[in-house]
């Protein structure tokens, strides 16, 4: 059967996560439901990451079959009657077969925004997670760089499972005057493994730990030595790499 690709965007804040849970409102279970009424039958879906409760995506990515006479445009505006405004299907279309949201992805990138502002900014404050304190930039600058390359990221992830990660980006950058953002690209994550590292650049941060631990931590392969994970509220996965 072919099928179909849909990109969309979502305010997490009223969901628990992304995946479905009995009894809980998340993204897949209000999105399959949506799916359901306009297909007639809910289709079993694929998802590029699976967010964490309170996580907001702008480029997740999400695939299914469907049949051949499915009109993309019609399904794209009824989605979007049914899920607005807290999720925003930007795109439905027709792809390869082969096509798979998740196994078919080469990299996801996020972004975590901090605000230094005291007080914080009203407007943004459910994307932002407002420390109102400076921090150390140029510290923080040189702990990121070093998760940079393949690691065992194992003091960053909860969980089992294998924690190799290969990270093509990791930066900090000054987006506005009080607002730091990090930007982070990898071919995978594991659960909670963004907000451990922006936990650990914040200590950095504020000086609880120097910019030299971010290589012990990350080669200790102990969770227990990160100390601080960041909120959810403050991390949107950007886009996704195929």
């Amino acid at each position: 059967m072919p099928t179909v690709r849909l990109d969309l965007g979502y305010d997490g804040s009223g969901f628990h996560g992304y995946a479905k849970q009995e009894g809980l409102r998340t993204v897949q279970g209000e999105l399959e439901t949506a799916l359901g009424r306009v297909l007639g039958g809910s289709p079993e879906t694929a998802v590029a990451g699976r967010t964490d409760a309170g996580v907001h995506a702008r480029g997740q990515v999400v695939s299914f079959a469907a049949g051949p006479t499915l009109d993309t445009e019609q399904l794209l505006r009824a989605l979007n009657g049914m899920l607005g405004p807290e999720i925003a299907v930007t795109r439905a279309a027709m792809v390869d077969n082969g096509f798979h949201a998740r196994h078919s992805a080469v990299w996801r990138r996020y972004r975590y925004r901090l605000g230094t502002r005291p007080g914080g900014d009203p407007l943004t404050r459910g994307y932002t997670w407002d420390v109102g304190r400076d921090l150390d930039r140029e510290a923080m600058e040189l702990a990121a760089a070093v998760f940079l390359g393949e690691h065992d990221f194992s003091s960053f992830c909860r969980g089992g499972g294998s924690s190799v990660r290969q990270v093509e980006e990791s930066r900090l950058i000054a987006e506005d005057e009080g607002v730091l953002v990090y930007w982070v690209r990898a071919n995978a994550f594991c659960h909670q493994m963004v907000r451990s590292l922006v936990g650990h650049l914040y200590d950095v941060g504020r000086g609880f730990a120097s910019a030299d631990d971010a290589g012990m931590v990350l080669g200790a392969g102990d969770r227990s030595l990160v100390v601080t994970v960041a909120p959810p509220h403050g991390l949107t996965l950007w886009e996704v790499g195929y």
